[in-house]
């Protein structure tokens, strides 16, 4: 299990002024925050990051969403990273979420759900490298 996992703001929520409160959220559970940057995805950059969704029926209203404002790279660090990341986040669906979650805080819907993370360990460094070059990551 690494100690690594990849984590993005969504545009929804710093739309809202809440990626602050979220990156003090991520820090007092513990995470070390070892690459971060804000950044606004084209549609192009988008499509690339969620390929492996482009056969889902909701592929382009997700593109859309996360190309359509700045959002907030993350690569963390913490003991089994990717289940400790999941579990801040909550489930996908805010109302769903157990309290002091990410999500039941920050989200609010399925599709605008304020935080992503990876869903495995693979995953997770395919998804560091996507954002981040080796320089980026301290």
């Amino acid at each position: 299990m690494s100690n690594l996992t990849f984590g993005i703001i969504k545009p929804d929520a710093v739309r809202a002024g809440n990626h602050g409160k979220i990156i003090a959220k991520v820090l007092a559970n513990g995470f070390k925050i070892r690459g971060m940057k804000l950044i606004h995805q084209s549609l192009k950059d988008a499509e690339g990051f969620y390929a492996v969704h482009a056969e889902r029926p909701f592929f382009g209203e997700l593109t859309e969403f996360m190309s359509s404002g700045p959002c907030v790279v993350l690569a963390l660090e913490k003991e089994n990273a990717v289940p400790a990341w999941r579990e801040l986040m909550g489930a996908t669906n805010p109302a769903e979420a157990a309290e002091g979650t990410l999500r039941k805080e920050f989200a609010t819907s399925i599709g605008e759900n304020a935080v992503h993370g990876s869903d495995s360990d693979e995953n997770a460094a395919i998804e560091i490298a996507y954002f981040f070059s080796k320089l980026e990551l301290v």
